[in-house]
This record gives structure tokens, C-alpha cells and sequence, in this order.
């Protein structure tokens, strides 16, 4: 910090070091003032009879007449005593980050930047700080202000959106939240498919991020694997979320549409009173179904629904009610619809195995798991997507996979064809203002895929 500037510090210096030459007239001017000067003292005795110092307000004449003193009254010398002005020094602070890591306390940072240990002390007795000390962890940062390292300021991020600022006052140490304010831009995406959705999204410069919530929004109708066709297209628009004019990360996205094998499906966000925000179709209709059609991130389709396949352990025909999916061991199972967990455990063939049972007497199997997740214990109850194992290769299994199946009623149906229950619609108390909000949505799309399908059509030289 610069400290103030002295009003002391003025250059008096004259500009120009030579002095002036006086002119003729002015010397002649005082050597004729002079000597009628000296002529006076001469007369009336100045050399030897000086009078005493009067006192204050108080001038000592000497008479013409006899040389008596006489004491005339003088209006008084107000006496003013120089005081050099008082500069105020502030004293230089410093700035420092300290960044939590494996094992670290805030006191074992504290003494090795040389910080006031009382003041952390003290700072630890506020309500805030107290909760957030009890739940530090690797990667949090603060920012500390010291003088000489007495405690100043102490700052950390609790979130995107807030903060938490500690600052020392005459009567001690004070904390509050702040907020930390967040600029919301939109921005718009086209790209095709060649390959595969991941490789396309890459190419149009989307975030990893957006891509995987264009999987999810349009999960429950388009298997991204088996699916998609060379020339699919879509179109998005997202947040981006900017702090201090720089981009931070990226947020929901408003609108996508999908174009696949000849069908087009739309999602439009819509949040409510809460703050959840939920996918649906421009009628209004949730575009998430009942169930998901692929409850596990695989890398291909290793065995389809065949009721006449030969078992590749036992040789012999027998019917594959369900679907496999290959997958690396330990990947996440997820649950394919909400429901409650009626077996866990081991079961002859399929290994360790759990099932699921879900409204509408529909109940769905995962076999040859590697391991269960803690929350899918026998009678809990999961979400859809919630993960309930992981990807294993126990029982009568060549490879990692996941077996799924799909049963209505006691009976098999294949997991990648059966018609799957919709999802509800908007609630009734939404319906009207979100129907509201769907022709801006819609214009602002349609606008921005008439102008990737004119560069299309006129790309530029």
C-alpha cells in the first residue's frame, strides 16, 4: 500500500541560481538614505544607552528632550509556535492465499506464513467461520490480509454465487456472507452427427458437459449407441455462467432439439417455484419416461433379446430374456426407473444380481455385478438413475457385463423395443405459464437453424 505524500516534501529550490544585478538607481537611493541615518544616531547618543526590553504589548521610546524612556502602549505580538505537520502512516499490509491440501489445518498454515494464531482463534469463535472450519477440505482457498501478520481480512468462496468475508474492527472480528454476482449469457450450437454425438459435439466446440445433458434430456427416446445415424442433427441453447468478465462454467441448457433417423424431439426447460428445473416437450409433456432404456454407460451391445440364443457357457439353446451390455468392471448400474429394492444378493446364473420393483407391477433385473452400492439395500427405496451396483463378471459370465431385463406381469419383454409409461406432464399449477413461454423459445431456435442452414447452403470462400 503507498503511503500518503508528505505536505512536507515541497521543492523550494529557485529555478534560476544566478541573483538578479541591482540597479545603479537603487544603490544610490541607500547610500543617500544612509547618511543622514548615521548623522541621528550620532546626535542623540545610540551607541552606549539602549533601553531595556519592554514588556509584551509595550514599545520603549526615547525621548527628544532629556533621553528619558518613555513606555508607549503597542497593540500586542500574537507569539504562534510552528508544529511540523503530522503525516498519517498507514501501515504496508500484504496479501496471501492459503490453499488447504491432504492433511493440512488451517493453524499449521497459519504458523507457516508467520500469522497471528490468536487472531485465528478468534475468528474460529464466530458463528460462520466455526461452521465452515469443521468442514474443510482439500482445494479450499482463502485470502488473507495481514500487517506484519496481524490479521486484516480473511475471504473464501463458499460457492459460485456467495462468499464469506471476515474483517477485524475496533471492537473485534466480524463475518458475513456476500453475494458474488453472476452474469448469465446464452449461447447457441448446431452440429451433425458422423460418428458418434460425443465426436460431433467436440467438433462444434460444445463443453463435455452440455454433451452428456443432450444424452440425458433425450435418453428415454434415443439410445445414443445403437440409435443415432450418420447425418442426424440438433440444435442447442445454453448458459454460460460469467463472474468478473470472465466465464466461469457452464449452466442449464434452455432449449435442444434432436433430429434422429427422420424424427425430431424437442426439450424445453422449465423451472418452477422451488427451483427445479425439468424437460418438456412444447405440448407440455414430460419428455423423461418411466423408465430409462439403457440403465448403464456401455460400450456396445454384446447379446441382444433372443429367445432362441445358444448359451455360450452351456452350449445348448436357451432363451436370453434380456439385454447385455458390455462395459468396463466397476462401471455405475443404474437404477432404470423409480422403485424399491425386493432382492440383493446372489442368484444361481446371473450372480450377484438385484431387482427392482416399480408401479404398474413392472419389475427389472441387473446381474453378474461386481458389488452393490450401499443405498440398495432389500426394501430401500431409488430414484431413477440412482446408482444400485457395479458392472462384474460373477456367475455364468465370459466378460464384464451388465444382463438387464424388463418384466411386465411376470413376463419377459425385450428392454430395447417395449413401449415404456410416460413420465407425468407439467403440473396443472405451471401449465399455463410455461405454454406462455414457449413461442420466444421457439422463434430464437428457429431463427438461429435458418441461419446455420443458409451458411450451409452459401458457405463462405
Amino acid at each position: 500500500m503507498q503511503r500518503r505524500p508528505s505536505p512536507l516534501l515541497h521543492d523550494y529550490k529557485p529555478s534560476n541560481d544566478r541573483k538578479p544585478k541591482k540597479s545603479k538607481s537603487v544603490q544610490w537611493f541607500a547610500v543617500g538614505l544612509g547618511v543622514p541615518l548615521i548623522a541621528i544616531a550620532l546626535v542623540y547618543g545610540w551607541n552606549d544607552k539602549r533601553p531595556a526590553p519592554a514588556a509584551d504589548g509595550v514599545a520603549t521610546v526615547v525621548s527628544a528632550s532629556d533621553g528619558a524612556a518613555v513606555a508607549v502602549p503597542q497593540s500586542p505580538v500574537e507569539r504562534v509556535e510552528f508544529t511540523p505537520p503530522v503525516v498519517e502512516t498507514i501501515p504496508d499490509d500484504e496479501r496471501v492465499s492459503l490453499k488447504i491440501g491432504r492433511g493440512d489445518t488451517l493453524e499449521r498454515l497459519f504458523r507457516e506464513h508467520g500469522l497471528n494464531l490468536g487472531h485465528l482463534a478468534a475468528i474460529a469463535k464466530l458463528e460462520e467461520p466455526k461452521k465452515l472450519f469443521r468442514r474443510l477440505k482439500p482445494g479450499d482457498e482463502f485470502e488473507v490480509r495481514h500487517s506484519n501478520g496481524s490479521i486484516l481480512s480473511l475471504y473464501t468462496n463458499l460457492s459460485l454465487t456467495e462468499g464469506l468475508s471476515i474483517e477485524r474492527r475496533e471492537n473485534g472480528f466480524h463475518a458475513e456472507y456476500v453475494e458474488r454476482p453472476v452474469e448469465v449469457r446464452t449461447r447457441l450450437a448446431h452440429g451433425v452427427i458422423q460418428t458418434s454425438l460425443f465426436e460431433s459435439g467436440a467438433e462444434a466446440g460444445l463443453p463435455d458437459r452440455v454433451i452428456m445433458n443432450i444424452a440425458g434430456i433425450f435418453a428415454w427416446d434415443i439410445d445414443f449407441v445403437l440409435d443415432i445415424r450418420e447425418g442426424d442433427t440438433y440444435y442447442v441453447q445454453f448458459e454460460e455462467l460469467w463472474q468478473d468478465g470472465e466465464y466461469v462454467t457452464d449452466g442449464e441448457i434452455i432449449v435442444a432439439e434432436f433430429n434422429n433417423n427422420g424424427r425430431t424431439h424437442q426439450a424445453i426447460r422449465f423451472r418452477d417455484d422451488d427451483g427445479y428445473s425439468d424437460y418438456f416437450t412444447p405440448d407440455g409433456d414430460s419428455v423423461r419416461k418411466a423408465f430409462i432404456r439403457a440403465p448403464v454407460d456401455f460400450t456396445r451391445v454384446s447379446s441382444r433379446f433372443n429367445p432362441k440364443r445358444r448359451h455360450p457357457i452351456l452350449n445348448t439353446i436357451r432363451a436370453h430374456r434380456g439385454v447385455d451390455y458390455a462395459a468396463p468392471r466397476g462401471t455405475p448400474i443404474k437404477a432404470a426407473g423409480d422403485g424399491k429394492v425386493i432382492f440383493r444378493g446372489r442368484k444361481n446364473g446371473y450372480g450377484n444380481c438385484v431387482i427392482l420393483q416399480h408401479g404398474g407391477n413392472i419389475t427389472t433385473l441387473y446381474a453378474h455385478m461386481s458389488g452393490f452400492a450401499k443405498q440398495a439395500r432389500i426394501g430401500s427405496r431409488v430414484r431413477q438413475g440412482q446408482t444400485i451396483g457395479f458392472v462384474g463378471a460373477t456367475g455364468l459370465a465370459t466378460a464384464n457385463h451388465l444382463h438387464y431385463e424388463y418384466r411386465l406381469n411376470g413376463v419377459h419383454r425385450n428392454p430395447q423395443t417395449v413401449e415404456l409409461p410416460k413420465a407425468e406432464p407439467i403440473d396443472a399449477r405451471y401449465r399455463e405459464r410455461f405454454l406462455s413461454s414457449v413461442p420466444p423459445i421457439l422463434e430464437t431456435l428457429e431463427r438461429f437453424k435458418k441461419t446455420q442452414l443458409a451458411t450451409a447452403a452459401f458457405p463462405a470462400d
